[in-house]
């Protein structure tokens, strides 16, 4: 058997071992440092991507309500040429708490004007009831006799980041420059019927 010879290890191999044996203090809050930034813009990408599925489902609730009371006003021509549809902005930022309307128009006596009023009350209960401080506003082109039109479904939504922001995405009536705090949600639809 060969004669192994054995190295002891010397002060100078012995003091370089002991300083890279691990990580100093400040690397590792470093290391934090790092990491906790990037968990904070993955937290607010998470908020942001919770809730956009929120926001589409309002949206989607207002194209339903506007082409549901496109549909009333088209079902009643004349009732809309007479401006029975025309409605002010009922939008006022707040839940009105509105119940379902009662049928005040019932065979024969049911007229245009009311049948016109019943529309207008049932959709702005749907927008009450089913979109955040739900409104809405209606025109009828001057002409006489026009059957065109403008609509607005109207909603506030809880805040919402800068990029879907409605003050830069949503074409909302003239009259809610007062409402610039609460940054309410339009959804604009012209109509011929």
């Amino acid at each position: 058997m060969k004669n192994k010879q054995f190295y002891a290890p010397t002060r100078y191999m012995l003091n370089r071992l002991d300083r890279q044996a691990g990580t100093s203090l400040i690397e590792v809050l470093v290391t934090i440092l790092i990491m906790s930034f990037g968990l904070l813009s993955l937290g607010s990408m998470l908020a942001y991507s919770v809730q956009l599925p929120k926001i589409a489902g309002y949206r989607a609730t207002a194209s339903v309500l506007a082409a549901g009371h496109i549909e009333r006003m088209r079902a009643n021509i004349a009732g809309f040429t007479n401006g029975d549809y025309v409605e002010a902005l009922t939008y006022n930022g707040n839940r009105k708490g509105l119940t379902a309307p009662s049928s005040s128009c019932a065979y024969p006596d049911c007229t245009a004007t009311t049948l016109a009023t019943l529309d207008k009350n049932y959709t702005n209960w749907k927008l009450d009831a089913e979109l955040p401080a739900g409104g809405m506003r209606v025109e009828r082109d001057a002409a006489a006799g026009a059957t065109d039109g403008n609509l607005w479904i109207i909603w506030t939504e809880p805040s919402t980041f800068a990029s879907i922001n409605p003050t830069n995405s949503d074409n909302c009536p003239d009259a809610l420059s007062s409402y610039a705090d609460l940054k309410p949600r339009c959804l604009y639809v012209r109509f011929k019927l």
